[in-house]
């Protein structure tokens, strides 16, 4: 998520700088809600803790679950961290920022990967009605009509998951991993990436496009997110219950977007397995390569938890883990 919103932010046009000043969602929520949410987190392994220590031999792996937008709240934590993680050998992060800033260049000459350079654009592939309600919103978002139009369906449903507040905001990107990459530079540690962009986008765009805009129009109320939304997940990623984060977004996702549970299945499943379990089998690949050195895994905290997140993996792998102070 953080690549594809630092994407964005770039193609957006200037805007006024705002702040989101949102309330916390959770102490809103119905009986019934917070029981079904209690329910759907029952049996998610490592649904919590921001900072595991995994060990296999001479190998230590500090695995720190980030949020990708900025909090000031996150500086008392880097402090805390930096004693441990400034003697690491290494950082790993989902894509290092110098590999971005490469893209981002490439992307300013080539703006294919995000956008439809030649065909039908998004007016022509849905309804009237259809059209108008997603043009709405994004302009909400600093988006405008004619440069929606041309966006990649899959690109244009994660910019719909960022608040329009954020959108303005002038230090959006500062969250846990920019913080990081500064510790990183600080004390001269190197910093490799878990994954190409390049292949984060094949893999999104492997859908027909009309499979995309067909998804697009049936998630566009369930994909929208406001301050409240984000200052909910601040919270709870401040408390280290990234697990619960995923699970209310699945559910409030639910309750908007006037789907059945069933098509909703349909449409959840298919992001988590994209965004994470796919995302996390080939990240192994790369951790379990890590031999005899102490490294750091940064990468966004959905990652951590549940039978497919990097915590269990690592287990499975043979690795002991702990659980560290964040």
């Amino acid at each position: 998520m953080r690549l594809l919103a630092l994407i964005g932010f770039m193609l957006l046009p200037a805007t006024v700088h705002a702040t989101c000043e949102g309330h916390d969602l959770r102490p809103l929520m119905s009986t019934a809600q917070q029981d079904r949410l209690d329910q759907s987190l029952a049996n998610i392994p490592y649904a919590e803790g921001n900072h595991w220590i995994a060990r296999k031999g001479d190998t230590t792996l500090h695995l720190i679950g980030t949020l990708h937008t900025n909090d000031p709240r996150m500086d008392a934590v880097v402090e805390r961290l930096a004693p441990a993680l400034s003697q690491a050998d290494a950082f790993y992060f989902e894509v290092t920022q110098a590999e971005m800033k490469t893209f981002e260049q490439g992307l300013a000459q080539d703006l294919s990967p995000v956008m439809i350079t030649s065909g039908p654009t998004l007016i022509d592939l849905m309804s009237a009605e259809d059209w108008a309600k997603l043009s709405n919103t994004l302009a909400e978002r600093g988006i405008p009509s004619w440069m929606a139009a041309k966006m990649r369906p899959w690109f244009l449903s994660m910019m719909l998951g960022i608040p329009p507040c954020l959108m303005q905001s002038p230090d959006a990107k500062y969250g846990m991993d920019a913080r990081l990459t500064d510790l990183a530079e600080t004390h001269d540690i190197p910093q490799h990436s878990l994954e190409r962009v390049e292949d984060l986008m094949t893999m999104f765009d492997d859908l027909p496009m009309q499979e995309q805009v067909e998804s697009l129009v049936r998630m566009t109320g369930a994909l929208q997110s406001d301050a409240n939304h984000l200052a909910t997940m601040a919270n709870a990623y401040l408390e280290e219950k990234h697990a619960q984060i995923l699970q209310l977004a699945r559910l409030q996702g639910l309750e908007a977007s006037g789907l059945s549970e069933t098509e909703y299945a349909v449409e959840w499943d298919r992001f988590e397995h994209k965004m994470l379990i796919e995302r996390n089998a080939n990240w192994m690949e790369h951790i379990l390569s890590i031999q005899n050195q102490t490294a750091v895994i940064a990468v966004g905290a959905g990652h951590l938890g549940d039978d497919f997140g990097l915590l269990a993996l690592l287990e499975q792998a043979g690795y002991t883990l702990t659980p560290a102070p964040f």
